[in-house]
């Protein structure tokens, strides 16, 4: 490994994303990107007492489907590294814990999936692993009764808010295979622009995303043209026009050839989620079903994934304090 400028590393022994596995919820069966999960669930239970048992589910499951397509068998997976955004990331540690794997709980709201995927890319190139998991989930439900509203108030949601994406996403990193490559991690520093707001996360966290973003080229001598695809993780659709906006302003113009999984996941005339997807699952689950893809078929050879977070919880907003975003990205390439 190398370091490159103030916090991006080069990957220099390959890292191959092996196999990726995504479930979703109903809501996420019903957008434009449905086709490309592996599983779509009729409702938020899936057959569970609770909605956080019914997204403990889902992550074991779609951990589950990830190792069976890959081939790999459990016992030869080194390490895991998962999370989500309930306390203490009871999703994933109750979810995994028959896994027998050793395991790395990891937080970084909405970010995780990036994170964790930087985390083992680490740890592969290093020579501390030949294979690692990486998973993440959320779920609709369990997300507005922890950070906002219990359902049952049916509290009016502003046109600001998005859309906690249900379901769950996991890939599995190896030091052998034939690609696409993770080459360049460049993890993020915390941005605090004083947004308070919690049903406006999009504007939260866009200016952590192009901190990032110009910090990553910067570092590589890279330009956003290098890429077929930048992609963040749940800005929305508020977000992302921030986002094009804060990056030109800087000069960088990524307009032509940046999208976002928020704007991604849903249909926003048909489907009422207001600024778009958000949650770990928005990207775990637009990744590993449709951006993955898309590079195993070589449609894209060359793709920057940011993943963004709030870096907040009930309390803290309670407390008036402000939301500070997070994002760390990952240069895949075929």
């Amino acid at each position: 490994m190398e370091r490159l400028g103030k916090q991006t590393i080069k990957i220099d022994n390959p890292v191959t994303i092996l196999e990726t596995a995504s479930i979703v919820g109903p809501k996420e069966s019903e957008g434009p990107m449905a086709k490309y999960f592996d599983q779509r669930l009729d409702d938020e239970f899936w057959g569970e007492k609770t909605w956080e048992k019914a997204e403990s589910k889902i992550i074991k499951e779609t951990v589950n489907t990830v190792v069976s397509k890959s081939g790999i068998p459990s016992s030869e997976i080194d390490y895991c590294f998962a999370g989500d955004l309930l306390n203490q990331c009871i999703s994933s540690s109750f979810g995994l814990r028959e896994l027998n794997i050793p395991f790395f709980g990891v937080f970084g709201a909405c970010s995780t999936f990036a994170e964790s995927m930087c985390l083992g890319s680490v740890f592969i190139s290093s020579g501390a692993a030949k294979n690692v998991l990486c998973a993440t989930s959320s779920h609709f439900c369990s997300a507005e009764k922890q950070f906002r509203f219990p359902l049952e108030l049916g509290n009016q949601r502003p046109p600001s808010s998005q859309w906690t994406v249900t379901g769950s996403g996991a890939a599995i990193l190896s030091a052998s295979g034939d690609g696409p490559y993770i080459t360049h991690i460049t993890p993020g520093k915390i941005t605090d622009m004083g947004i308070k707001d919690a049903n406006n996360m999009g504007a939260a966290m866009a200016p952590a995303f192009v901190d990032t973003l110009i910090t990553h080229f910067k570092d590589t001598g890279r330009s956003p043209s290098y890429y077929d695809a930048i992609i963040s993780g749940d800005l929305g659709h508020i977000g992302k026009d921030i986002a094009i906006d804060l990056a030109l302003s800087k000069g960088y113009n990524i307009k032509n050839n940046y999208n976002d999984c928020g704007v991604l996941m849903f249909d926003k005339e048909t489907q009422d989620t207001h600024s778009g997807g958000s949650g770990c699952a928005c990207l775990g689950t637009i990744f590993s079903g449709y951006f993955f893809k898309q590079l195993k078929d070589k449609q894209m050879k060359k793709i920057l994934v940011i993943a963004t977070g709030a870096l907040m919880n009930a309390t803290s907003s309670q407390q008036g304090e402000s939301i500070p975003g997070i994002a760390h990205a990952l240069a895949i390439e075929v």
